[in-house]
């Protein structure tokens, strides 16, 4: 019997074997095809939320991306079938979405979903698109500012991105103005070097940067911030870049130099990270100059710093720092200006992950004795820190009333500070502010150190801690022992006995309270509502000021004879707003 060659009997199906194989890719391929086509479509829109005057027309571009080709696109008004706009198998669309805002009363929203569908019948997900009915014409603002513009009170502007008054620049603002910023951008108004701002309010028509979101949604981080940046000195060497990095540079030598006036200005809801530790504050100032106004200055619910200072020279009156998230008076790279009359009021839970104070001063984040060194001088502040008695819980990040630092040779006079874990924290070793605050250069005279109320003793308590029934008051808790009221580096020259023997020194003046209570503040200083910040009749703070040992404190200062940002005047009284997160604005 013959012997069959096996390959040559399979010799034909093996010929057909690399027809075979292609074909089966073909098939897989197909089927991927086939299972890609069935995909699902996605849809985004470029705004999900607009604003605007009755009759004017507000847009937002609606992308689809389809795989198996775009069917239809189903557009809902309130829940209500609106349009439905058909295509032709298109897997990639644009379409440009334009309402016609209607008459209808201030303040309602009108809301429209947007649903692909592809050939398949497959469906996206749904996106909305939000419309609110103004009162005032919406104006959209981006890009830069070269010659000399005007915002009027009769329209409102809205930040989108970087908003940069360049060089010869001009922005005027009339009183009563309301300005946003742009939530997904994370709109920011940036004063250039050279560039200048006329925002010149008043009292009864203060101007207001705030949240573009309604009531109700409103929260720190909605938009970016105010920054100011000028020719003055600082301590880096020349011009230099805020931090972030977003192109907002300062510096130079004109103590004088001149950015404008700011004035009847309240801030809400601002602050950017842009990096860790580096953010856009309220309200940013890069090497300003004393030339320039900046008084009654509101700033409130911030992400990061309330005021921040990166050298200058630029003096104010009447600033307000209003349950922030991180610091309330930030001071660094030479700043050398003068403060009188600052308030500023923290929430219990209301602090950043780095740590709160309401003073933080540097010389620079090295500690060097660069110069012109941080010596700012402030005079008659108010810090009520989040703590008002020792049953409110309070964020375990809140630090101390005034942290100094770092080789900064601050000095504050006629200034009452209560409600923080800790008091006064001179944070620096023998080369640097410790040694600066023995020997007279940073000086602390007629502070009054309050701590909260029935913690006994120097009243000061640990965060977060909460009593149920006991230890009664005025007593030590045995497993949360009471802060500081005053606190020193580990390598302070002499340690903490140095310091309460310098802080005491007779003829500085500065005192010890139990509590804010003992020095007449008033209960509703601490809450939302409408708080009264001028001391109870025959508080200690009305009489007992003193400025004959006060000797940074020039001309520029007015000698009241009120410890605090008080007396008998309430100077916050017609422009500031404590209740910003349920006003209707436009």
């Amino acid at each position: 019997m013959e012997k069959m060659n096996f390959f040559k009997k399979f010799k034909p199906a093996l010929n057909f074997l690399p027809i075979a194989i292609f074909a089966l890719a073909i098939s897989f391929t197909s089927c991927d095809k086939e299972e890609e086509d069935f995909n699902a479509p996605s849809i985004s829109l470029s705004s999900g939320s607009a604003f605007n005057v009755a009759g004017n027309d507000v847009t937002t571009k609606v992308t689809i991306t389809s795989p198996g080709g775009a069917k239809s696109l189903i557009i809902l008004k309130n829940g209500v079938p609106f349009n439905t706009i058909n295509f032709n198998k298109e897997k990639s669309v644009v379409y440009d979405f334009t309402y016609t805002v209607e008459a209808l009363t201030v303040g309602t929203l009108v809301n429209f979903t947007f649903q692909a569908v592809d050939q398949q019948e497959k469906q996206s997900g749904i996106s909305v698109f939000e419309v609110r009915v103004t009162s005032k014409e919406i104006v959209e603002i981006s890009g830069e500012i070269t010659t000399t513009v005007t915002w009027t009170n009769n329209k409102v502007y809205r930040l989108n991105g970087f908003v940069r008054v360049q060089p010869n620049g001009v922005l005027n603002i009339e009183p009563g103005t309301i300005i946003l910023g742009d939530r997904e951008s994370k709109g920011t108004l940036v004063i250039q070097m050279g560039g200048k701002i006329y925002a010149n309010g008043t009292a009864d028509n203060p101007i207001v940067m705030t949240s573009e979101r309604p009531v109700g949604f409103r929260e720190p981080g909605d938009w970016g911030g105010l920054v100011v940046c000028g020719k003055a000195p600082n301590n880096t060497g020349g011009v230099a870049e805020l931090e972030g990095g977003y192109g907002a540079f300062h510096g130079g030598t004109d103590p004088d130099d001149n950015s404008g006036v700011i004035r009847y200005v309240r801030l809400e809801y601002a602050g950017v990270p842009i990096n860790p530790n580096e953010e856009v504050n309220t309200l940013t100032m890069g090497s300003v100059g004393r030339g320039t106004v900046i008084e009654y200055v509101q700033a409130s619910y911030g992400l990061d710093d309330a005021f921040e200072w990166f050298g200058g020279t630029v003096n104010h009156k009447y600033l307000i720092a209003f349950r922030g998230l991180d610091d309330d008076w930030d001071i660094d790279l030479g700043y050398s200006g003068k403060v009188q009359f600052g308030l500023s009021v923290r929430s219990p839970m209301g602090a950043d992950q780095s740590g709160s104070n309401s003073f933080e001063a540097d010389n620079n984040g090295a500690g060097s004795a660069a110069t012109p060194l941080t010596s700012a001088v402030f005079a008659n502040i108010s810090i009520l820190g989040p703590k008002n008695d020792r049953e409110t819980p309070i964020s375990l990040q809140f630090q101390h009333a005034a942290q100094l630092r770092r080789n900064s040779r601050i000095s504050i006079y006629n200034s009452v500070m209560t409600g923080y874990p800790d008091g006064l924290f001179i944070d620096d070793a023998a080369a640097g502010s410790g040694q600066a605050f023995l020997d007279d250069h940073l000086q602390i005279r007629n502070v009054y150190l309050a701590g909260v109320e029935h913690w006994g003793g120097n009243g000061y308590g640990s965060a977060g801690t909460i009593f149920t029934s006991s230890p009664a008051n005025g007593n030590q808790h045995p497993s949360a022992p009471r802060g500081n009221r005053l606190k020193v580096h580990a390598n302070f020259p002499g340690g903490l006995a140095a310091m309460t023997s310098k802080f005491e020194t007779e003829g500085y003046n500065n005192r010890y309270y139990n509590s804010w209570k003992d020095l007449g503040i008033d209960p509703s200083a601490f809450f939302l509502g409408s708080p009264r910040f001028t001391p109870n009749a025959g508080s200690v703070l009305l009489n007992t000021a003193k400025w004959d040992n006060t000797p940074k404190a020039d001309s520029f200062f007015q000698q009241v004879s009120f410890v605090g940002a008080f007396g008998t005047t309430d100077w916050t009284s017609g422009w500031a707003e404590w209740n910003c997160h349920i006003v209707q604005y436009f």
